[in-house]
């Protein structure tokens, strides 16, 4: 049966994900995850020029995941909470390759930049589904606030071997209570001042989440 694209799109990138749990980011190959998986190669070049187009396609596999169960209403916090776990989930299905991929980010500049722009592109889709405005110098605060956010819950994530994901829920909810306490990007102060993730280091405890980094280094998608 001749697969769609979506189709398509997710045994190609599942079979590049499982090759790098097994080989390590930089050696794979899209020709023999393609082959591996039965898939056309003709095909598999058409859609995926490259290995970040790979990354490209599962960030928004990844955002489509959160944003179709986006709730519709409640507390921004608890909204957030809802898609951000969404996302977790799609990274937990391709746990090995995504935690190769993080492996190889810090010796790989163009890759770390990719992932980085690729993860506040993420950002803005979840707050403006919350209804968290992204737009102007505040907006653009906002979405490095729930950056700082994902970057924390992807470092716990990296290192919660349980089944339920109980760790990294908890630091999900404590890093999002954290945002609203220091940057108040969600939306619950009449503060109009934008956030400043980076002077908000100088209230946050080394165990509490960290600022975005200066370089702009973030974990993927």
């Amino acid at each position: 049966m001749l697969m769609n694209d979506a189709e398509f799109d997710e045994a190609l990138v599942a079979a590049v994900f499982a090759q790098a749990g097994d080989r390590g980011w930089r050696s794979v190959s899209l020709v023999q995850a393609a082959r591996d998986a039965g898939l056309d190669v003709a095909r598999t070049r058409t859609r995926f020029p490259s290995r970040i187009a790979v990354l490209m396609r599962f960030g928004a596999m990844a955002d489509r995941a959160a944003l179709e169960a986006a709730p519709p209403s409640g507390p921004i916090k608890d909204r957030l909470f809802d898609m951000i776990m969404r996302r977790i989930d799609v990274l937990q299905a391709h746990r090995a390759g995504v935690l190769a991929v993080l492996e190889a980010a810090p010796r790989d500049p163009l890759l770390g930049l990719m992932l980085s722009r690729l993860s506040l592109r993420s950002m803005g889709w979840l707050l403006e589904a919350a209804e968290v405005s992204t737009t102007g110098l505040r907006g653009a605060g906002h979405k490095r606030g729930l950056l700082a956010v994902w970057l924390w819950v992807v470092r716990a994530w990296r290192n919660d071997d349980s089944t339920d994901l109980a760790t990294t829920m908890s630091a999900l909810d404590q890093a999002l209570d954290r945002a609203a306490q220091v940057a108040r990007w969600l939306g619950e102060s009449d503060d109009n001042a934008p956030p400043d993730p980076e002077s908000a280091s100088d209230t946050m405890p080394p165990d509490e989440p960290p600022p975005v980094p200066a370089n702009g280094a973030v974990p993927p998608i």
